[in-house]
C-alpha cells in the first residue's frame, strides 16, 4: 500500500492508499479485501499505533473489520497487507470485551493522575489466550527458508 500524509481525509479514497491525518490522529483506507468499505483506524494509546520509518507505514494491532460483511482481518506491516486468520464470532466478542476493558482501565488510570504509557498501564492485563496468538504470520519465502536451513546446520 502507498501512503499519503494529509491534513484532512479526502472525500474519495483510492484503493491501496493509507491516508494519514496527524492533526486528526487517524488513518483511513479502503478495506484490503476489495469490498470498498472505508476503514478508519484512530491513533491513540488504546486504539492503533502508527510506525513510519521514512519509507513505509505499519499499524498495530491488526485490523479486524468485524462490522463489515467481509469480516476481513489483516496486518499492515511495512506498507504491505499481511492476512491474518479469520476470527469466529466468539473470538470477535472476546476481542471487543478485551478492548472495552483496556479502554476503561486506561481512562481510570488517567483519572487517577497516572500518566503511564499503555504498555506499562496494561502489563498485568494480558489478552485472552485465543486472541494473543494472532500475530502477523512469519515470512515463508525463499530467504526465510534458506535462513532456517542455514541456522539448523
Amino acid at each position: 500500500m502507498k501512503h499519503e500524509f494529509v491534513e484532512q481525509i479526502p472525500e474519495r479514497l483510492n484503493e491501496d492508499v493509507l491516508y494519514v491525518s496527524i492533526p486528526f490522529e487517524t488513518v483511513v483506507h479502503k478495506c484490503a479485501c476489495g469490498c470498498g468499505s472505508e476503514v478508519v483506524t484512530p491513533l491513540s494509546p488504546t486504539d492503533w499505533k502508527l510506525t513510519f520509518d521514512g519509507e513505509s507505514i505499519s499499524l498495530h494491532p491488526s485490523i479486524g473489520n468485524w462490522s463489515f460483511a467481509c469480516k476481513s482481518h489483516y496486518w499492515i506491516t511495512n506498507s504491505q497487507v499481511r492476512w491474518a486468520p479469520r476470527w469466529s464470532d466468539a473470538e470477535i466478542a472476546e476481542g471487543r470485551a478485551f478492548d472495552d476493558a483496556n479502554k476503561a482501565r486506561f481512562r481510570h488510570r488517567r483519572s487517577q493522575g497516572a500518566d503511564l504509557p499503555m504498555a506499562q498501564a496494561n502489563e498485568t492485563h494480558e489478552k485472552p489466550s485465543s486472541i494473543a496468538t494472532h500475530e502477523p504470520p512469519r515470512r515463508t519465502g525463499g530467504w526465510a527458508a534458506l535462513r532456517r536451513w542455514w541456522s539448523g546446520r
